[in-house]
């Protein structure tokens, strides 16, 4: 069974992206040859438009990925433009991709409705994740439920592929990431990179203390008692702590007479402490540049074996190669 992701380079990642998708991709992994995740550069064209910017955040984002566990001997690591035939595979599924299915996905609607410039690149933007997903052959696609249409849409265009030329993909299923874990941003909403309310996971961490000990709280009085669930400290502490720390500092809540800074320290403190590992990691990452670009080769080799394979298998179906003698 292949499990495949791609992760968009479009900024660092924050707690929202480790808590709600890496943490569970890092788990998923097993065997190279059953999980492959990619650096979704051609995605990310739609929105970075600065050459620059861009190959930073692919380097960032591969040294992220791999300094949060994700392991070359246990999943295949690569650069989405790093195999050609994904993009010619694209061609082949717009042709039989109806324009009303593209019209009605949520991404362009939404995009659209942001201001964004409403270019071919958007507009065809799911056709690309379907290839991404079946050029792999991929059986499942880890995703949020928000993103289940993605996977849908794969489906559906497979289907359609495969009723006009015979079976020639694996139809994907989506498996929905566990995304009960509440993580809040800075100002209480959801942690997301367009509020600018994100505590990144790589951050240097006397900034990010400064930015917790910043984080906006009520004012109601410190003897007072408190839902320890209804707060946005606690829910982010929650994410590193124990279960026994967990009931620990919920005690204290229910019980009052503490400041809110006591909590923003002990977060600022339990945090640090969860992604010292990584930080470390991502660090002798960092350091040995042509041991992550032999990694991102080796995994861009694994893939193009397969997607060579599929897109052989499709160019075969619907005729644009010559028959065999």
């Amino acid at each position: 069974m292949r499990i495949l992701s791609g992760i968009q380079p479009t900024g660092r990642f924050h707690w929202g992206n480790y808590f709600g998708a890496i943490q569970q991709y890092v788990n998923l992994q097993g065997n190279p040859d059953d999980a492959f995740y990619f650096i979704a550069n051609l995605h990310a064209l739609t929105t970075v438009r600065d050459k620059a910017r861009l190959q930073q955040n692919m380097l960032d984002a591969v040294l992220d990925l791999l300094g949060l566990g994700l392991d070359p001997e246990k999943a295949t690591l690569f650069i989405q433009s790093d195999v050609p035939e994904v993009s010619e595979l694209t061609w082949l599924l717009m042709t039989v991709t109806p324009m009303g299915l593209l019209e009605r996905c949520h991404a362009y609607k939404e995009k659209k409705a942001r201001g964004l410039t409403a270019d071919t690149g958007l507009f065809a933007y799911p056709v690309l994740m379907a290839a991404d997903i079946l050029v792999y052959d991929s059986d499942l696609v880890p995703v949020g439920e928000d993103q289940i249409q993605h996977v849908e849409v794969a489906r559906d265009i497979a289907s359609s592929f495969n009723y006009l030329f015979g079976e020639t993909f694996v139809l994907p299923k989506a498996n929905v990431l566990d995304t009960s874990a509440k993580v809040p941003g800075t100002d209480g909403a959801k942690m997301s990179k367009s509020y600018n309310n994100t505590l990144t996971v790589f951050e240097e961490v006397k900034v990010q203390r400064k930015k917790i000990m910043r984080i906006v709280t009520d004012s109601r009085p410190m003897e007072d008692a408190k839902d320890p669930e209804t707060d946005p400290l606690y829910l982010l502490y929650k994410l590193f702590a124990s279960a026994s720390q967990q009931k620990e500092m919920a005690d204290l809540y229910w019980k009052g007479g503490f400041g809110y800074g006591q909590i923003k320290k002990a977060l600022a403190d339990i945090s640090e402490a969860f992604f010292a590992e990584a930080r470390e990691r991502r660090a002798q990452y960092e350091s040995n540049p042509s041991l992550v670009r032999e990694i991102l080769a080796e995994g861009a080799a694994r893939a193009r074996k397969k997607a060579a394979e599929v897109l052989r298998r499709a160019q075969d179906a619907c005729g644009v190669n010559l028959p065999k003698k």
